[in-house]
């Protein structure tokens, strides 16, 4: 049996800017963290807190791409969509993340991968909002059990694969 291990997550809410940067590291190489955030049939499996079932129903993930998903909770939907506006494998996505129940709340999201070395990566993924009333509405929502327990499933479904 093997065992997986789970890093911390570090979430911070810039004090100056209306911004949350999401900070974690995994046991896999870039192009395996990368292609689990660029394949549809992957990013289905870990995305979202324990419990949600995700439907993809768009995901053109590359520079002037765009996606829709609708995560499934207890019955409920909620969809999400945006676009891709620059995809450098392995290293950056540039996005839009717009949850359809609140569509004037765009943000804009940056993901960077760092090789650490030795089959490690380092993720640190920055959400730009336009207030900080929205911010802080996405921190309060509950977004931080949903990225430690998306990044868990993240951290199986590395070690599977």
């Amino acid at each position: 049996m093997t065992s997986t291990t789970h890093h911390e997550t570090q979430i911070v809410s810039d004090p100056d800017v209306p911004m949350v940067r999401i900070i974690r590291e995994f046991d896999a190489p870039p192009e395996k963290v990368y292609r689990a955030h660029t394949d549809p049939q992957l990013v289905a499996q870990w995305m979202g807190p324990n419990g949600m079932e995700n439907r993809i129903d768009q995901w053109d993930c590359r520079t002037g791409g765009s996606w829709r998903y609708v995560a499934i909770q207890d019955g409920e939907e909620y969809g999400f969509h945006g676009s891709f506006h620059e995809v450098r494998p392995n290293e950056l996505i540039v996005q839009t993340f717009t949850f359809e129940g609140f569509p004037d709340g765009v943000a804009l999201e940056k993901l960077v991968l760092e090789d650490l070395g030795n089959g490690r990566t380092r993720l640190t993924a920055t959400s730009l909002v336009d207030s900080f009333e929205g911010r802080d509405a996405f921190v309060a929502s509950g977004m931080d059990v949903g990225v430690n327990e998306g990044y868990e499933k993240l951290d199986e479904l590395l070690a599977r694969s």
